[in-house]
């Protein structure tokens, strides 16, 4: 078979958009909505970048490199060791995947549980374990991920959403407030910040080859038919969720005059309420516990290969079990504690990964030094960055505020840019004393 049909190709793109949406899709472009208000367009504009442009782009620099371990040793073969271990594991047991069951639990369960009961941990500890043995089996087969995902869970993600959608357009919550402080002074930036917290930039780097993965197992082997199925498919699923998060804004922005909210599940808590009265939250717990599901397993997959291949003194099967144990385990810390940790992780993690798909899309213009030269400028300033925020009280804002953009939260973009001027000017050097070394 050397070609995909139009419908492959469809429940493919499906498949991706399942494994990016999960609980935070849901959550933070609703909360995004209400805190913008009347600037929520402008806002979503930048989450979209963040949470549909660069995880499409980074299927696609991965599925054009092959893999994130090809990838990553554009940079360096130590480089291609550590950054892709620190993207598993935090797009996996260490935060993804626990943040995902325990929301499923947030959502799907407690919110029907007696008052006196939903804050005991034995109920957290057994909804998780029913949640992770359903998420490892439906994982030990991943050639079945098309089936499952793009012909059955998808369709009923959108479904769902849809009837949502539809109910608030005849019956309209009210109209859209003032934007609070953060998104009236630079909402556009604020939303670009608000698309990291999806983590589906670093997911991308993840997915990418699962796609490839996908593509080769309907018998196309043609490397650049590869490449260009998984475009495609990033395309497809990047429609489908930027569709799905301007949904999500407009419903949270509706709602904006009505009750009061801390987070983004209480925002949708009260469009479902609003909107569909009590049974509102039991259709809000089936959406997020499908999404949760989605996710957890897209991760638990992707996770398990990659392992699997570096540490082959286990195998698939085994790596997905230890993968779902430690995901369970980390999941009964409490979900406060599980975003307590992965905020500063992710603005460390997250720059580095944006600059190692752009310069993976235009991988034929540059060479190893860029790649060096960029990932080490760019490291050093979100390092810096994250020691500010996390030990230092921001003690350093006076020093790290000279650089452009710092107080929107994308200072390490000039540290970026400097880098690929120094590797440029570094491999220009170097190249004469190569030519006389031949």
């Amino acid at each position: 078979m050397n070609n995909l049909s139009f419908k492959e190709l469809v429940f493919i793109s499906f498949m991706l958009f399942s494994m990016f949406f999960g609980a935070g899709n849901l959550i933070f472009p609703a909360f995004l909505g209400r805190s913008a208000g009347l600037e929520m367009w402008l806002s979503l504009g930048g989450f979209i970048v963040t949470a549909v442009g660069i995880p499409i782009l980074g299927v696609i620099a991965v599925g054009k490199a092959g893999s994130l371990q090809i990838l990553s040793t554009r940079v360096h073969p130590w480089f291609a060791l550590l950054f892709p271990f620190l993207i598993y594991v935090s797009v996996g047991p260490g935060l993804a995947i626990p943040r995902a069951g325990t929301i499923a639990y947030e959502m799907g369960m407690k919110p029907f549980l007696p008052v006196f009961l939903s804050d005991k941990p034995m109920f957290l500890f057994g909804y998780t374990v029913v949640f992770f043995t359903i998420v490892l089996w439906l994982s030990l087969s991943p050639s079945k991920l098309v089936d499952r995902f793009g012909k059955i869970l998808t369709p009923l993600l959108l479904i769902l959403i849809g009837v949502i959608f539809i109910k608030g357009i005849i019956t309209p919550m009210g109209a859209f407030m003032s934007p609070t402080d953060i998104y009236e002074e630079s909402p556009f930036f604020q939303g670009f910040l608000d698309g990291y917290l999806t983590m589906d930039a670093l997911a991308a780097l993840v997915y990418g080859i699962v796609v490839a993965n996908t593509i080769r197992a309907k018998g196309i082997s043609d490397s650049s038919l590869i490449a260009k199925y998984t475009m495609l498919a990033g395309l497809g699923a990047g429609i489908l969720l930027a569709v799905i998060y301007s949904i999500l804004g407009y419903l949270g922005a509706s709602s904006s005059s009505v009750g009061q909210a801390e987070n983004g599940a209480q925002v949708l808590t009260i469009v479902m309420n609003v909107l569909f009265g009590p049974i509102g939250i039991v259709l809000l717990g089936v959406l997020f516990t499908l999404a949760c599901l989605c996710v957890s397993i897209g991760l638990i997959i992707s996770c398990s290969q990659y392992f699997s291949s570096i540490f082959p003194v286990l195998a698939y099967k085994g790596w997905a079990t230890v993968i779902a144990l430690v995901s369970l385990t980390v999941a009964n810390l409490g979900l406060n504690q599980i975003l307590a940790v992965s905020v500063p992780i992710l603005g460390m993690i997250y720059p580095l990964a944006v600059v190692l798909i752009a310069l993976g899309l235009l991988n034929k213009y540059v060479n190893h030094s860029i790649y060096l030269t960029a990932v080490i400028f760019t490291g050093v300033f979100s390092l810096m960055e994250t020691i500010n925020h996390t030990f230092l009280g921001d003690a350093l804002d006076g020093l790290l505020g000279y650089f452009p953009l710092y107080q929107e939260g994308v200072g390490w973009i000039l540290p970026a840019i400097v880098g690929v001027i120094v590797g440029a000017i570094v491999h220009k050097l170097k190249a004469p004393v190569l030519a006389k070394s031949k």
